[in-house]
């Protein structure tokens, strides 16, 4: 299922003229027929790599093909739109549309660029869930591709410590609105180990990691690389089980990494070097990465790579990781490698930076964090690791204390209160003296130096 989206077919070309060779929905109403061509434009293109920019994706969409699903009028009949069908098919089998009379909305509680979460009652189950709200343009091929990808992902990987998808709702009126609908989970990661007076014990903090590691290895498994793994797309429910969440940016990948995938994935303080420097081969390096960004921020009580842009990014993991061999910089092919390439190497310095830390937090870290991505293992060697084999244990998540509801847009209500507060009292203040300006020039705007950053410029 997963190949769908992560490579081409090459398909001989359909003889043209005759109506025999191009499926139609005959037995759809016109209306519907409409949606459905829309629908077939981007079908191909979710058999594409997803090295396709923008630009290449128009391009791609003068040489499609119809792709009609075989269950798509019994699918038709359930009321799914003809769109979603042609798209992810698959993934609707067995599955009847929600609708919106079937939930009563309540606050958000979380969201995106592009997303918002909502905590909403199902009046037909009588159980809280979560409504991930997607708009989106059915017209725009590469909108549609990454919606389908991300149920086809949700609908493949079944696993514990992975957020379950329960179902799609459809709006009324509305083609251009999707929902997901999601188990309701209490906390998010950042959110509780950010409430106040909150600290996690090591037995808890091994406890979640297993957990992650066991919900990534079984995404890797699967050949799914989720390339946004941070503390606030971890979720935690009543229980204490973690479970992996936000797939929005997920994609099947090939083991042998010979298909070329988008580098503009992860969120910058966790996004791995080879990303940075613009490399498109990569593996399930990235989100082990990442992993261990969460491990060491989850110790360190803050984020361990806090860059302010990309070039402040890479400069911060030099000087932590310590810089890339000459033969890395060989093998990866690295596009952006010349000019951000260190003029004086760094060595390693985790183990100094994090001196605090328990020795075996330690071993993973520098392991997690290296600079080869082949030198990061995998996400089951980790749970092998010592680390894990290291007193004190793991606790089991029945044992987790319980906490109230916490997740990362409660920190951020709460930082936003506290900064207007602040801008308050500098405003009164600000006009109880008035300063004399001397010099009333506009300011220019901060230009980044890569000299300043230590880099090689050629």
């Amino acid at each position: 299922m997963g190949c769908i989206i992560s490579y081409r077919r090459n398909k001989p070309a359909a003889p043209t003229g005759l109506p025999e060779n191009r499926p139609r929905f005959h037995t759809l109403p016109s209306e519907r027929r409409i949606a459905n061509d829309q629908a077939q434009k981007v079908t191909e293109l979710l058999k594409m790599s997803d090295k396709l920019g923008p630009k290449e994706l128009k391009r791609e969409e003068s040489i499609l093909v119809v792709n009609v699903h075989p269950r798509s009028s019994e699918l038709a009949a359930s009321g799914w739109p003809p769109w979603l069908i042609s798209v992810a098919g698959e993934a609707l089998v067995d599955w009847t549309p929600g609708r919106e009379s079937h939930f009563e909305k309540q606050e958000q509680i979380g969201g995106g660029t592009f997303s918002k979460v909502f905590k909403a009652r199902d009046l037909l189950r009588n159980k809280t869930v979560a409504l991930k709200r997607i708009r989106f343009d059915i017209n725009n091929s590469e909108s549609i591709k990454c919606i389908a990808r991300e149920i086809i992902i949700l609908r493949k990987l079944d696993h514990p410590n992975v957020i379950k998808l329960e179902g799609l709702m459809l709006v009324d009126h509305d083609s251009s609105t999707l929902y997901l609908i999601f188990e309701y989970m209490e906390h998010d990661l950042l959110g509780l180990s950010s409430l106040l007076g909150v600290h996690f014990s090591e037995p808890q903090v091994k406890c979640y990691m297993r957990q992650l590691l066991r919900g990534l290895d079984h995404c890797h498994t699967n050949h799914v690389l989720h390339r946004d793994m941070k503390s606030s797309n971890l979720l935690i429910n009543g229980d204490g089980v973690l479970k992996i969440a936000d797939f929005g940016l997920a994609t099947f990948f090939d083991p042998h990494n010979s298909v070329p995938l988008t580098t503009h994935v992860a969120t910058l303080w966790y996004r791995p070097p080879e990303l940075l420097l613009g490399a498109s081969h990569y593996g399930v390096g990235v989100d082990l990465w990442s992993t261990g960004c969460v491990i060491g921020e989850l110790y360190a009580g803050k984020p361990i790579l806090p860059g302010k842009h990309e070039t402040d990014q890479l400069h911060k993991i030099f000087k932590l990781c310590g810089s890339p061999s000459d033969d890395y910089w060989t093998k990866l092919k690295l596009q952006l490698s010349t000019p951000l390439r260190p003029i004086y190497p760094y060595g390693s310095h985790i183990a100094e930076t994090f001196k605090q830390f328990p020795a075996s937090v330690i071993s993973l870290l520098e392991t997690l964090l290296s600079i080869d991505p082949d030198f990061r293992g995998t996400a089951a060697s980790a749970l092998k690791s010592k680390y894990f084999k290291t007193e004190p244990l793991a606790c089991d998540p029945s044992c987790l204390p319980k906490y109230p509801s916490s997740k990362e847009i409660n920190i951020k209500m709460r930082d936003n209160t506290r900064k207007q507060a602040s801008q308050i009292r500098r405003t009164d203040e600000a006009q109880a003296v008035q300063p004399i300006l001397a010099d009333s020039s506009p300011t220019k705007p901060m230009q980044v130096s890569l000299y300043s950053y230590g880099f090689l410029v050629s």
